[in-house]
C-alpha cells in the first residue's frame, strides 16, 4: 500500500482513501478536500487552457491554499500572455512563474539552432525538457501534491489517466480533479461563470502550448492532435509521463 506523509496534518494518507475521498465529490469538494488535508504543499500547474482556468477560478474564489504557478517556457502565444493578464487582473491572485535556465536555452540555440525539434522526436523532447520539465521539477520541489488540468477526453493517451496516481519522476501524488469531465461541462462552466479564457480556443485550438508547436485542429481530430502535429508520437511533452498508476 502506498502511503504519503503530510506535514500538514502530521497524519499518514493512503492513496486509496484519498481517491475514496475524492471519488464522488464535485470539484469544489475535490479542491478544498485537498487544501484541508496538504494546504500549501499542494501545487496546481495553470498551463491557461479552459480547463485549467476552471480550477483556477474555484480555488482563487475559494481562497484556497493551494499554489498555482505556471511554466513560462520563452515560446508562448501573445494571447496566453494576455490570459495571464487579464487572470491576474480579476482574481488579484498570485500565480508563480517559472521559467527555463537560461544556460540551457542558449546551449541549446547555439548547438542545434532555433527550431531543432521539427527535426527529430528526440531533439522536440530536448525542447520540452528544457523548457517545461526542468521548471516544472522547480515548481513541485516543495510539493506534496501536483494538481493537474488533465482529462481523460483530451487524447488516446490520457484516457488511462486516474483521478490519482503517483508520479515516480517527482515523487508527489498527482490528482487529476477534471479528469472525467466531458469538453461540453468545461464549456458550460466557463460561459455561466464568465471565466476568462484564451482567445485562441475560439480559432480551432482546444490544446495550446509553444506557439512554433501548436496549430488548430481540424474536424473530427482529437483536442491535442494540433500539439506537435508533424509527429505521430503521444503528443506529450513529457510533464505527464513516468507515472505509477494508483488503482481507484
Amino acid at each position: 500500500m502506498l502511503t504519503l506523509f503530510s506535514e500538514h496534518t502530521m497524519s499518514s494518507i493512503p492513496l486509496h482513501e484519498l481517491t475514496e475521498k475524492l471519488t464522488y465529490q464535485d470539484l469544489p469538494d475535490r479542491l478544498q478536500t485537498i487544501a484541508d488535508i496538504y494546504g500549501d504543499k499542494a501545487a496546481f500547474s495553470l498551463g491557461f487552457g479552459r480547463e485549467g482556468m476552471i480550477i483556477a477560478d474555484h480555488i482563487f474564489k475559494m481562497n484556497l491554499p493551494i499554489r498555482v504557478f505556471t511554466l513560462d517556457t520563452g515560446r508562448l502565444f501573445q494571447e496566453t500572455h494576455e490570459l495571464h493578464a487579464k487572470a491576474f487582473a480579476r482574481y488579484k491572485k498570485q500565480i508563480e512563474v517559472y521559467s527555463p535556465n537560461h544556460y540551457d536555452v542558449e546551449r541549446l540555440v547555439k548547438e542545434k539552432g532555433p527550431m531543432s525539434f521539427y527535426d527529430s522526436v528526440e531533439n522536440r523532447l530536448e525542447c520540452c525538457r528544457i523548457r517545461k520539465v526542468r521548471p516544472l521539477e522547480r515548481a513541485l520541489a516543495e510539493a506534496e501534491v501536483w494538481i493537474t488540468a488533465v482529462r481523460k477526453g483530451q487524447s488516446s493517451f490520457r484516457k488511462n489517466f486516474n483521478l490519482v496516481e503517483w508520479h515516480d519522476k517527482y515523487e508527489v501524488v498527482k490528482i487529476n480533479p477534471l479528469i472525467e469531465w466531458a469538453k461540453e461541462a468545461v464549456d458550460d462552466y466557463i460561459t455561466a461563470n464568465r471565466v476568462p479564457y484564451n482567445s485562441l480556443h475560439d480559432k480551432g485550438f482546444p490544446s495550446i502550448g509553444c506557439a512554433p508547436c501548436t496549430r488548430a485542429v481540424q474536424q473530427g481530430e482529437d483536442d491535442r492532435a494540433g500539439r506537435w502535429w508533424w509527429e505521430t508520437s503521444h503528443k506529450e511533452c513529457g510533464l505527464h509521463l513516468s507515472t505509477s498508476k494508483i488503482a481507484s
